[in-house]
């Protein structure tokens, strides 16, 4: 099925990412041995599974379950919905919920994900509703050299006054080429801004929840919003997101998941709450299983000649692994590879198409049990230089082996055939 040269490469690298693997069962261990406490101490049972309709008053199950998530997540308050479809909603619920007319929204981690550029207003018609619409402006602090520009932010800040309601952490790298953010670096850029302000230090968390031993929240975080459908979720839920973090920021954000007055005593769970409590025990060894295919992805491509990052013995904290190709037709045969080696509709052929959201042309690979599921075996990129793929997931490590040998093999084989 596979050439003797990938097997000898795979076999090379299980041998090398033996420590990395380690490492991320540690960390795992560690996650799921809070994960327990926090069930244990919120006395979750099976009479929490059952859900409610209509209005959802008194539905314990679910209060329950935004008690488990704020604790795991070192915060003071979460709201956990299936009925948030993705993580681009649950960023627009927190974002409308904090700011107001007159102040200011800072991204110090350069320009946000592609699909969140319409909700700031960015790009889109004026008059669709953005954060530029409802007179909320916007800036940004760009990496210097991979690095946090902590200058640039101080210069911001004294530039806006109190006028910055809300300073912007997108901790994976998105569609740009720059490093994921540590909790470490999370941290410090809390306590930087909090000396200087009293804005709101929000971070969009996807991809990166149970890739350490802590969450942004632990490290002085105002607000962590992620979605369901990947690392959180754990392949289990099949729709929703959470926003997590101090009280305040939370109850203002369920104002406007809902409405003022309401917040999160309304929304009924309709039978949802088990996948929910399910997924989130098992978060943290589906995240370890994507995370050991990524760094496995790492090594068998830089072996392949590509430029990959991170590379195959670099500490990661998400679950985001980007092979470079150069040339559209090595990201589109990549994910094209990456659907064939897929569990569901193996047998499609992604091309690359107008996405709504996206700025350019999007390719997506993602035969996924759940629809959009990136904890699940996922590929895609936009279709512009330096034509990146990103991959992320994978259910299990012996599945997400199998496709990163499975594309490998296409690739080859495609070059043999030109």
């Amino acid at each position: 099925m596979f050439d003797n040269k990938l097997l000898s490469i795979a076999n090379e690298a299980e041998i090398a990412l033996k420590p990395m693997f380690e490492r991320l069962e540690a960390i795992s261990f560690e996650n799921t041995k809070r994960i327990l406490h926090f069930f244990k101490e919120n006395r979750v049972s099976d009479s929490m599974f059952g859900g409610t309709t209509g209005y959802g008053y008194d539905d314990i199950g679910r209060d329950t379950l935004d008690k488990v998530y704020a604790d795991v997540f070192g915060a003071e308050s979460a709201i956990v919905r299936h009925t948030i479809p993705n993580g681009t909603t649950a960023l627009s619920i927190g974002l409308f919920g904090l700011l107001r007319p007159n102040d200011v929204m800072l991204s110090v981690t350069n320009q946000p994900y592609d699909t969140l550029c319409e909700v700031i207003g960015l790009k889109g018609a004026n008059g669709d509703g953005s954060l530029k619409d409802f007179g909320i402006d916007y800036d940004q602090v760009d990496f210097v050299n991979d690095e946090i520009d902590f200058l640039g932010i101080e210069n911001k800040l004294n530039q806006y006054g109190d006028r910055v309601k809300v300073v912007f952490i997108q901790r994976s790298k998105g569609y740009l080429n720059r490093p994921t953010l540590t909790i470490e670096q999370i941290g410090k850029i809390c306590d930087f801004v909090h000396k200087r302000s009293k804005a709101y230090v929000v971070v969009d968390n996807c991809y990166g929840e149970f890739c350490e031993e802590y969450e942004p929240c632990h490290v002085g975080a105002d607000l962590i919003i992620g979605s369901l459908i990947k690392n959180p979720g754990g392949a289990i839920a099949e729709s929703g997101g959470y926003l997590a973090g101090t009280k305040r920021a939370v109850e203002l954000c369920s104002y406007r998941l809902t409405s003022v007055g309401t917040g999160s005593e309304v929304g009924a769970s309709l039978g949802q709450n088990r996948n929910l409590f399910k997924g989130f025990f098992l978060a943290p060894h589906i995240v370890m299983q994507a995370k050991k295919t990524a760094h496995f992805a790492a090594y068998v491509y830089e072996k392949l000649g590509f430029d990959v990052f991170p590379r195959y013995d670099e500490f990661r904290s998400d679950i985001i692994q980007t092979i470079k190709f150069g040339y559209a037709d090595g990201l589109i045969k990549f994910c094209q590879g990456i659907q064939g080696a897929s569990p569901v509709d193996s047998y499609v052929t992604p091309m690359p198409w107008a996405m709504p959201g996206y700025q350019d042309e999007v390719i997506m690979a993602a035969g996924t049990f759940t629809q959009g599921s990136s904890i699940e075996l996922s590929a895609d990129g936009p279709v512009r230089p330096p034509y990146t793929a990103f991959f992320q997931g994978s259910i299990t490590y012996e599945s997400g082996k199998i496709a990163i040998l499975s594309s490998a093999q296409r690739l080859l084989e495609d070059k043999e055939n030109a």
